[in-house]
């Protein structure tokens, strides 16, 4: 009866633990990147006897073998916050903390620092990433905070020069110069048809400052290949010169049509400076970085990992996991290698099912009250027995 009410008390002491176990499940329910949690029961070892050729086994009780992750995905849910980020499919994000350790974590719930590094809300760790040649590196805004001018190179001209014209300027040609300012300049067509069949010569001017003369001439209706780019040696007023090329290569034409032409400028390469707008990241984890001047800059690429086994991982609390028991995680990025793309403006939430949970809930119950229920029958035996030796 003793031992009776040692396996009544087993069984109180697993069920409680498995209490706890869905308590925590439950308390999570709105925790970002939680995986919930199982427990395993198992029976504890038997005593074997045998008397006239029968074994009879007789077990200790009910034993707990430890806790099981689940690590199935949560659903993703939509924040607006860009700096929020969810991996859809495998793979954890990787963190440092302030000691060097390397952390993992499902829970994307990130932003810059005062010094422009991105670090996890929860703790400040900080979020690692992966540059060109795959080391480990922290995401910084460092390189990427303005954009700097870029000086035209090219120009596009689109549209029909009259063949039957005598002359047609293109006004205004906005590039920019080495330092970012921006320049009008016109282009000015003479038809000499007279001179050569098809030709006509280029002027191009900075206000009234000639920058160069050159010639394009039509086969066809068609710029010649050998005329169809034009570059000048363009010097503006203080500033380096720069070669500039106006590109009558693609769609521009000569035919007849009156005195109308409809030649301009469509595009050139050139850009002002620009201050930072906005950061977020692109489906592969990659720092997208945009700025006044319409530019975009990408920089590093964020961090994945992934373990093999279960019995790699341990929970540390705060949604991070760490390397367990010596077996290394592969480490990646996102869209590569198995891991899931990334999702910016999401987090994961618990991957906690309720339902499940309330009927685990339900199991534990019954099974704690059949349990004090043997100690308390094993308690009215020894007291049954207790009464009869005072009779």
């Amino acid at each position: 009866m003793l031992d009776s009410i040692n396996i009544g008390v087993s069984g109180l002491l697993g069920y409680q633990q498995g209490l706890r176990t869905i308590a925590n499940n439950t308390a999570n329910l709105n925790t970002p990147g939680y995986k919930s949690s199982t427990l395993q029961f198992t029976d504890l070892f038997y005593s074997n006897s045998n008397s006239g050729g029968r074994t009879t086994q007789l077990g200790y009780g009910l034993d707990t073998a430890g806790t099981r992750l689940d690590f199935s995905q949560g659903d993703l849910r939509q924040t607006g916050n860009d700096f929020d980020l969810a991996v859809d499919g495998e793979g954890l994000f990787v963190l440092k903390d302030d000691q060097g350790q390397r952390r993992y974590t499902r829970a994307g719930q990130f932003g810059f620092d005062g010094e422009g590094v991105l670090v996890s809300r929860i703790d400040g760790s900080k979020v690692m990433g992966l540059d060109s040649a795959g080391r480990s590196v922290e995401i910084t805004l460092d390189g990427v905070r303005v954009s700097p001018g870029k000086a035209t190179s090219l120009a596009r001209l689109t549209g029909n020069l009259s063949s039957t014209g005598t002359e047609q300027t293109v006004s205004p040609v906005k590039v920019f110069d080495a330092s970012g300012q921006e320049h009008a300049l016109s282009v000015k067509f003479t038809n000499t048809n007279a001179t050569a069949a098809g030709s006509w010569k280029v002027e191009v001017f900075d206000g009234a400052t000639l920058v160069g003369t050159s010639q394009v001439v039509f086969v066809d209706g068609e710029p010649t290949p050998a005329t169809s780019k034009l570059t000048f040696s363009y010097a503006p007023a203080g500033g380096t010169a720069q070669s500039l090329t106006l590109d009558l290569s693609a769609d521009v034409t000569s035919f007849a049509s009156g005195n109308l032409s409809t030649l301009a400028m469509t595009s050139q390469d050139g850009y002002a400076p620009g201050s930072l707008t906005k950061v977020t990241f692109d489906a592969a984890g990659t720092l997208v970085a945009t700025y006044s001047n319409g530019q975009t800059v990408k920089g590093s690429r964020l961090a994945l990992g992934r373990f093999e086994s279960l019995d790699a991982v341990e929970a540390l609390g705060g949604g991070e996991f760490r390397e367990a028991s010596g077996i290394p995680w592969t480490v990646g990025s996102a869209g590569d290698a198995g891991f899931g793309p990334l999702r910016a403006g999401m987090l994961e939430i618990s991957n906690v099912d309720l339902s499940r949970e309330f009927s685990s809930l339900v199991v534990m119950q019954r099974g704690y009250q059949a349990s004090s229920q043997v100690i308390s029958t094993a308690n009215d035996m020894l007291q049954e027995l207790f009464g009869m030796k005072h009779k």
